[in-house]
């Protein structure tokens, strides 16, 4: 009968809370990133004011939908590129955050009472 592999126990907290938070600031940063894409997308090609642009692009990021109407070929495009990106970006990050949580849940499970 093969030997299985040795079970270890949890990670300690002082070693998960910093992978944590790394994973955190990852995730941050693509939200971040996303944002910034979005608002200098809507601002220069949809011609929408600073703080419509924030609006629209948050909105559009978080999935609860357009704000200001685009009213030209090329927002429209930029519009709904934005939307494609931005719904893999938000569970991208999503996805990034909880990980390490969900990954120290399966060891959980997997150790010996």
């Amino acid at each position: 009968m093969p030997k299985s592999a040795p079970v270890h126990g949890l990670t300690p907290i002082g070693v998960f809370l910093p992978k944590l938070f790394r994973h955190g600031r990852l995730a941050l940063l693509i939200v971040l990133f996303s944002l910034g894409a979005g608002m200098v997308g809507y601002h220069f090609v949809a011609r929408l004011p600073w703080i419509d642009a924030f609006l629209n692009a948050s909105m559009i990021l978080t999935g609860m939908g357009p704000v200001a109407p685009m009213t030209t070929a090329a927002s429209k495009l930029f519009a709904g590129i934005y939307a494609m990106y931005s719904g893999v970006a938000f569970l991208t990050s999503v996805g990034i955050m909880f990980a390490p949580v969900l990954h120290r849940g399966l060891h959980r499970f997997h150790l010996e009472p």
